[in-house]
């Protein structure tokens, strides 16, 4: 594609130069002239840059076939790229407390990435998987039996991986997923291999792509969200049981004080009608006249 752009541009470039060597008829107008060399500068101009964006297209089309020779050489290279995919998305959507990157399960098994559920359903397994390899050998040649076979079988083998490594009753959810990073890779299986899908959903592991994978994400999030709220109004749904316990046992402790003072107050009135009976009669004591020896 970036030869054709190229010989595009020598095309365009040759045209422009044989319209510009095209002299007309002498002609004695300087505005004219003036709005020519004006044109002429434009032209190479934008010339110029059309060059160097072809340039950029074609070392870009170079970048490009590099990383597909890196992805398809080296194994190690594409797992690479598609658990950093993988991790981009999760950290992009989730909340950090909600997931884990390569954590060691109770089995000694080190999954890509582990998604914190409340049980249930328990801690979803992500793993990332990109069958390229024979992938590329199919769509290369689409008459060859035994490539669709070996790209089949190669997921399979994925599916049966997850399914035995990374479901584990009572320590991990059902179900699990295996991230493809490819959506091409996504989409031919769907497409073409809906027998595949099907093995996977019998197995409990759910294949998910790029788009799909943000989709699901989203609806956990969501779903981690609305259970975070609903905990929180237990928690205040407690704390107000709690609250309209201690007012009552507040009320019951102030109608008893209360009491109290009532039976204060009767006391000291009766305290008061003593003094008030005994006054005038220790006055008349004092009054009282005795005579004198």
């Amino acid at each position: 594609m970036t030869t054709y752009i190229l010989i595009l541009l020598v095309v365009i470039v040759a045209l422009q130069m044989v319209m510009l060597m095209r002299r007309p008829a002498p002609v004695d107008f300087s505005p004219l002239n003036e709005s020519n060399t004006r044109l002429r500068e434009v032209l190479a101009d934008r010339l110029g840059k059309l060059s160097q964006n072809a340039v950029e297209l074609k070392n870009i089309g170079d970048d490009i076939a590099n990383f597909k020779n890196i992805l398809m050489g080296n194994k190690q290279a594409r797992g690479t790229f598609g658990e950093r995919q993988l991790e981009d998305l999760i950290a992009d959507i989730m909340p950090p407390e909600s997931y884990a990157f390569q954590c060691v399960l109770d089995t000694g098994v080190r999954p890509d990435c582990i998604i914190r559920l409340p049980y249930p359903p328990g801690d979803m397994v992500i793993d990332s998987k990109f069958p390229l390899e024979s992938f590329s050998r199919m769509t290369a040649d689409h008459t060859d039996g035994m490539a669709r076979k070996q790209f089949e079988l190669d997921v399979r083998k994925h599916i049966d991986a997850i399914a035995e490594k990374y479901i584990i009753a009572g320590v991990t959810a059902e179900s699990a997923m295996m991230f493809i990073a490819s959506e091409s890779i996504f989409e031919t299986l769907h497409r073409e291999f809906p027998a595949t899908i099907e093995y996977a959903a019998r197995r409990k592991v759910f294949i998910v792509s790029p788009s799909t994978l943000w989709a699901t994400l989203n609806t956990i999030r969501a779903v981690l969200s609305d259970i975070k709220i609903k905990r929180v109004a237990q928690k205040i749904k407690r704390e107000l049981d709690m609250l309209l316990t201690d007012l009552g046992r507040l009320a019951d402790r102030a109608d008893n004080l209360g009491r109290h003072f009532a039976q204060t107050n009767a006391d000291i009135e009766q305290l008061q009608t003593s003094v008030r009976k005994i006054t005038p009669r220790a006055t008349a004591l004092r009054d009282m006249d005795f005579g004198e020896e």
